[in-house]
């Protein structure tokens, strides 16, 4: 499991429960973990650019709210136990988290699941806020964020997860 020597028995094993019952590659999850916390892991971290998103797929207050939570009472979860709100949150898009990129969107822009890679989510003229929060993920600065550029991070994160140190084998 990429990323699976970084995290405990306990949030390995309920990982691959989400993965199995989402029809999930675990790997693709702790990737797409591993990039919205930073590589830490940790269910308090909170978004640096201010969104007041916390935890491990980076829940967005009104998202908290909409799941029955807060991005509090998110925040002093253990891991573990957060993991079972990223399987709540995870669930209506159950089946059809086939690719990297698709895992990705449905934590980032959940519209854009089954799109094209070169789909645009956010373009500076159109969505001037939301493009700022994720200016970031404009790798060639064109001022449009497509789902290509957006996945291209995960799939850093998938690769360096996978390195000697950071991989789980399950020995």
């Amino acid at each position: 499991m990429a990323w699976g020597a970084k995290v405990s028995a306990a949030f390995r094993e309920t990982l691959f429960e989400i993965a199995a019952a989402l029809d999930v590659d675990p790997d693709y999850l702790m990737a797409c973990i591993a990039f919205e916390t930073g590589e830490t892991f940790r269910p308090d971290i909170r978004n640096a650019a201010g969104s007041g998103a916390v935890g491990l797929i980076q829940f967005m207050p009104a998202t908290a709210r909409g799941l029955g939570t807060s991005a509090e009472a998110l925040a002093r979860m253990s891991a573990v136990e957060q993991l079972d709100w990223v399987r709540m949150y995870l669930k209506p898009y159950a089946g059809r988290l086939h690719t990297l990129s698709d895992v990705y969107m449905a934590i980032l822009w959940p519209k854009a699941i089954g799109k094209p890679e070169d789909y645009v989510l956010w373009s500076k003229g159109n969505r001037p806020t939301t493009y700022r929060q994720n200016s970031g993920l404009d790798v060639n600065g064109d001022h449009d964020i497509t789902k290509a550029e957006a996945a291209g991070l995960i799939q850093a994160k998938l690769a360096r997860g996978r390195l000697p140190g950071n991989i789980w084998s399950g020995s």
